[in-house]
């Protein structure tokens, strides 16, 4: 799934490591979730949108999930 994480990090001035601290959770993760190779939670999603006052529609590209 695309999102935006990293072009909002790098607009805060954040490492992955910042954000992971941040948010909970590990660099790897925040890694993982940038390069698309791991999805984030709903609670994690939340969370990542939070911090930067957005939604989660406004952080992570939902065009490419197919309804169900």
């Amino acid at each position: 799934m695309k999102n935006k994480i990293k072009e909002l990090r790098k607009a805060n001035k954040l490492s992955q490591s910042d954000l992971a601290d941040i948010i909970g959770t590990t660099r790897q993760t925040i890694t993982s979730i940038e390069v698309g190779k791991y999805t984030a939670s709903l609670g994690l999603a939340y969370k990542i949108a939070h911090h930067f006052g957005l939604t989660i529609e406004e952080v992570f590209d939902f065009s490419d999930v197919e309804d169900q």
